[in-house]
């Protein structure tokens, strides 16, 4: 079994912030794999399914981004789910927008989220989906308002295209492995 997990943070005031892009990720590709509804457990919505006969956690941690780790790690071991089969999917300000990069075995780089889950967990091993929202072209302007903040109309239009790219991301992750993923979609995607 697969745990694709997408970082966010619940509640209709922060569904299209940068921030929730991980949310976003998740709720595109259970939508175009014709998936329902979302059911609680363990401080979190999560659909499990299958893909190809293979079996698949999709997981929204209910717990705001700073608290991930409180849902995730339970999941992990309840399904008895192995680190190599984690795929956490977040935003990251390092990245201009359109950009994506999966790795491996990295710290939190400043990403809340990410950095509960590797607490509970003790170590970094395991795989991560950045999901590129760029930095505010102001210095003075506040990182924490940026990512609360929505999308603008030029980027909200390529949105579909960006999580289409993601979700395939997923697939190539699962079915693939991690490092042909990484070939394939680290860098620009080409919008059209």
């Amino acid at each position: 079994m697969f745990l694709i997990v997408g970082l966010g943070n619940p509640g209709a005031k922060y569904s299209m912030n940068r921030h929730n892009i991980g949310f976003m990720v998740c709720d595109y590709w259970l939508k175009s794999l014709n998936g329902s509804d979302y059911k609680e457990e363990s401080k979190a919505l999560t659909k499990k399914f299958k893909i190809e006969d293979t079996e698949v956690l999709l997981v929204k941690p209910q717990t705001y981004m700073n608290l991930s780790g409180e849902s995730v790690v339970p999941l992990m071991n309840y399904y008895k789910i192995p680190k190599e089969n984690l795929l956490v999917i977040h935003d990251d300000i390092d990245l201009p927008f359109g950009t994506m990069k999966i790795q491996h075995n990295r710290g939190p780089g400043g990403q809340n989220g990410v950095k509960s889950i590797s607490q509970q967990l003790g170590h970094n091993e395991y795989a991560r989906l950045k999901m590129g929202v760029g930095r505010p072209s102001h210095p003075d302007f506040a990182v924490s308002d940026y990512v609360l903040g929505n999308f603008p109309k030029e980027e909200a239009v390529l949105l579909d295209q960006y999580l289409e790219k993601a979700a395939d991301a997923i697939e190539s992750f699962m079915f693939d492995g991690l490092s042909k993923a990484s070939t394939k979609f680290n860098g620009a995607v080409k919008f059209t």
